[in-house]
């Protein structure tokens, strides 16, 4: 959890700095007459603009602050299921399928054994294969 805390933060972080930049440049771009300097445009430095845009860009920032924030505890959210595929019942570990016995032996240094539940114990006696079933 402290792992994805730090990855969470990471990401925020840089999120922030990203539009904290923009708003310097915004900024920066008043104060050091750039439009003047590179279009020669006459210069009028228009703060109430300057102001305008950091409150744009603040409200942007905050809206995109706070769907990343979400998405990073959907996707933690996600991260914790167990991928076992449908057909081979075969577990997604760390980009490796491995058979359920190889997982638990690998993730929980738990030996696992055979056995039947009472239902297929039922099925069988029955005489239903167990695709059958499915």
């Amino acid at each position: 959890m402290r792992q994805t805390k730090a990855r969470w933060n990471f990401i925020l972080w840089n999120e922030t700095i990203g539009f904290t930049f923009l708003i310097a440049l915004s900024w920066l771009v008043e104060w050091l007459h750039i439009p003047h300097l590179i279009f020669g445009e006459p210069f009028t430095p228009n703060w109430h603009r300057a102001i305008l845009r950091t409150i744009v860009m603040l409200m942007i920032w905050l809206w995109v602050h706070l769907v990343t924030k979400r998405l990073l505890k959907r996707l933690h959210h996600l991260e914790k299921f167990l991928l076992v595929c449908s057909w081979c019942r075969k577990v997604s570990h760390h980009d490796e399928w491995l058979t359920m016995e190889k997982y638990f032996d690998s993730k929980f240094a738990t030996h696992t054994s055979h056995g039947m539940c009472p239902e297929c114990v039922k099925n069988e006696l029955k005489g239903i294969k167990p695709k059958e079933r499915w």
